[in-house]
Parts: structure tokens; sequence; C-alpha cells
């Protein structure tokens, strides 16, 4: 990190996207979620933790997915945020949704330390795993796991498939390109005995490329739907 970079408090702006976006924060959150973005960005000087180091691209992409999230999750119910990276979408539905009891996930040491200390910096109701979310399965029960950009659904479902037992349900932000991937997944035999369906589908702000919330669960067949 290169310590002469600053990145200057600009909540007025991210507060007027948000509010473009239909997004209507306190100005507690607001300030919490403008911290969180100059403290990624910092990190992001040492690591590759994001491309979205514009304010533009943090409100679009960062908040409007994990937004989405919120908006599938019921109050109070325990969530794990599969591989973090640098705290999306975890660390940013800690900030929307206090109410939430979140967790986060992420097997590479050099990203786990960042959010470890971008958790503390903000002191957020946040519980950090450094290791793989099937190792957190192992050991803690979660209502919601929740996941963006961190792989391809049939890898993914290879992953958890030893521990369906230990959540409800799966919610996974995917992009144009997540009817292929259900077909390869599908292909795979993956399928079988879970239920797919889609939850939720949005355009991202001016790019109008359609994202989508697949929502998966244990089940004797999959949803089409």
């Amino acid at each position: 990190m290169n310590d002469e970079t600053v990145f200057e408090p600009d909540s007025e702006t991210l507060n007027g996207l948000l509010a473009d976006l239909g997004i209507a924060l306190d100005a507690g959150q607001l300030e919490l979620l403008d911290q969180y973005r100059r403290l990624l960005w910092m990190w992001n000087e040492r690591m590759n933790l994001t491309r979205h180091t514009t304010i533009e691209k943090f409100a679009r992409r960062d908040v409007v997915d994990s937004w989405q999230l919120c908006q599938l999750v019921k109050a109070g119910e325990r969530v794990l945020d599969i591989g973090t990276g640098g705290g999306v979408p975890g660390l940013v539905m800690a900030i929307l949704r206090p109410d939430l009891q979140l967790v986060v996930s992420e097997s590479t040491q050099k990203k786990g330390v960042a959010v470890t200390s971008i958790v503390e910096q903000l002191k957020l109701p946040v519980v950090v795993h450094v290791c793989r979310a099937e190792e957190v399965l192992e050991l803690v029960t979660f209502d919601t796991l929740v996941a963006r950009a961190v792989a391809p659904l049939a890898k993914i479902v290879r992953w958890l498939e030893p521990h369906w037992g230990a959540f409800d349900r799966l919610l996974l932000i995917k992009g144009p390109n997540w009817v292929a991937e259900r077909a390869e997944a599908r292909q795979a035999g993956l399928l079988r005995r879970l239920e797919l369906r889609k939850a939720a589908s949005y355009l991202t702000p001016q790019t109008c490329a359609e994202n989508v919330i697949l929502k998966i669960s244990a089940g004797s067949r999959e949803d089409h739907g």
C-alpha cells in the first residue's frame, strides 16, 4: 500500500448515486459505507481486491448487488459470504442490514488479512474466517449462503455437495452467462437433488447487463423456473 495515496471522503457523491438508484441509507450507514470504500481502495493498492475503483462502479455494482441480496434475506438471518475477496457482498450487507448475523470466509491469506483489518477498523460485527467455506460449514450452520464472482455454478455446487445440511439455501449472483452455467451443472448431474430457481433479476445500471440471483437449496428435484 502506498502511504502517500489518499482517498478523500466523498459521502455526498455516493449518497447522490445511491439516491438515483433508489437506495436510501441513513447518515451513519452512508458514512460507514464510504469509509469501507476508502479502505477497500487503499488495500487494493497492495493487492487485487476489486476492479471497481470509481465511486460510480462501487455504487452501481458492489452496493447494488449487495442491496439486491439484502431484499431476499429475512431479519436476523445467519449469513455466510463464500469467498468474500475484499468484502463484497458480505461487508456491504453488514452495513446495509445491521440486523443480520454476518460471517465471511476467504481462503486466500492476504485477502483474509485485508478483510480482517477492514472489519476491525470499521468495528463491524462480522466474523472473518481465513479459510475455505467448507471448513466453516463443518463447524457452524447458517440460514443463507451468498456468493458473487467466486466460481462457475458447477464448481460451487461440487464444493458444497457434502454440506447442504449445514445451511438452508444458497443465493448466488450471476451475470448473463448463468444459463450456460446451469446447463453445464445439469449435464454433470449436479442439480438432480437440488432445487434451483431464479429468485431475482435486475439490470446493471448504465450497462443494462442482466444479473440474476439464483436460489439453490437441497430438495428432491430441480426447479426450472
